[in-house]
């Protein structure tokens, strides 16, 4: 069986290498000139820097099995995100942890006594957030709320947190101690060589062709299935209109030594037009003081045009239904699989994406051994 593959990101390589240890041949494409999406590393020029083309990716997860299969293509190095925020003229220490809310409230509280602290401050007439911004008031107060969150998700969605699923502050921890670990996951790490290293031993088969600088529309050969992780209202060519995503310009800082001392630090005035700054030598820190240069980049947010990379899924309210009749046509559209960020329309971490695809190759294994379709979704889009 010959199979097609579209998007050479995590979930299409883990589903191509999976086909091809099985003895199938695979055709992987991908329209830009890199393998591994948005996850692209590569040495900078300039600097000797190590560089995350797309924006900082950290890998962190709590899923065993994703952890073990992405250390098979690399050597991964312990790396522990430590982000800085920047608010109302000060430095401060993310996620909120004791010491974020010592510094804040100017006080030397202890673990029990800034619990209750924020307890208080915290809205607890709010009993089922329906939204970003009741989250947020509902688990920290007004007052950190406004300080951290409110004009940093404003500039980084185009929203008023109102406008926004409470999900999405779901995922930032709360702590009452000084552990300032911006993930609580186990397993944790960056990789020595970079993503795109990984994902070029991942695709290391000579049952895999890559075809990059190649757009799937303009590929006319007949294949027995298509596995296909690119934007699903494109699949359709956007007839029923697009589905709505956040993009992200990058204004490059060249320096010497050490730019800002830290790898993320966020700015979280709305006042400031972009949401953070970093600077890419210290997500290796192994090789850090080596590198007598550095680069930093500025993210500055906005919503996706035609031509940009999308991001970010912004899944709007009033986007429901068009995601819902896409989501409909893709189910009626048989010999293709939507698959990854881009494919299911969700905002997916990278731990995320590859245990999903992990899945989904044990779901290929039975259906193909039972001679059975395989479905248009392997994990519930809506």
């Amino acid at each position: 069986m010959r199979f097609c593959i579209v998007g050479a990101g995590f979930s299409g390589a883990i589903i191509a290498r999976h086909l091809s240890e099985k003895g199938h041949k695979v055709l992987l494409l991908d329209e830009r000139s890199h393998i591994a999406g948005n996850c692209h590393t590569e040495r900078d020029d300039k600097t000797g820097v190590m560089v995350h083309r797309y924006g900082p990716h950290i890998f962190h997860t709590a899923d065993e099995r994703a952890w073990s299969y992405i250390q098979r293509f690399g050597k991964f190095r312990p790396y522990i995100n430590r982000v800085k925020a920047i608010s109302q003229g000060r430095i401060y220490t993310l996620p909120v942890n004791l010491l974020t809310i010592n510094q804040f409230f100017g006080t030397v509280m202890s673990p029990v006594e800034a619990r209750a602290f924020i307890e208080k401050k915290a809205d607890k007439s709010i009993k089922d957030p329906k939204n970003f911004e009741e989250q947020a008031l509902s688990m920290i107060g007004p007052e950190l709320y406004k300080a951290f969150f409110y004009g940093y998700t404003r500039k980084q969605w185009g929203l008023e947190p109102t406008e926004l699923p409470a999900s999405i502050l779901k995922r930032l921890p709360l702590r009452f101690n000084y552990d300032d670990n911006y993930f609580n996951h186990p397993y944790q790490g960056m990789p020595e060589d970079g993503y795109s290293a990984i994902v070029e031993n991942i695709l290391k088969s000579e049952n895999i062709e890559i075809r990059l600088n190649t757009k799937f529309e303009d590929v006319s050969e007949e294949f027995q299935h298509i596995f296909y992780t690119g934007p699903i209202d494109r699949y359709f060519s956007f007839d029923l209109g697009r589905l709505g995503y956040r993009t992200l310009d990058f204004e490059r800082i060249d320096g010497d030594g050490d730019y800002q001392g830290a790898a993320v630090i966020n700015y979280c005035d709305q006042e400031v037009p972009f949401t953070r700054i970093s600077e890419h030598k210290h997500f290796a820190p192994w090789e850090a003081d080596s590198l007598q240069k550095t680069v930093a980049f500025r993210e500055y947010s906005r919503l996706a045009e035609p031509k940009d990379v999308p991001y970010y899924p912004i899944r709007l309210a009033n986007e429901k239904t068009m995601l819902e009749s896409y989501i409909t046509r893709a189910r009626n559209t048989a010999g293709v699989s939507f698959l990854g960020r881009l494919g299911t329309y969700r905002y997916l971490d990278m731990d995320v994406t590859i245990s999903e695809a992990l899945k989904a190759c044990d779901q290929i294994d039975q259906l193909l051994a039972a001679n059975a379709p395989l479905p248009a979704f392997f994990v519930d889009p809506s």
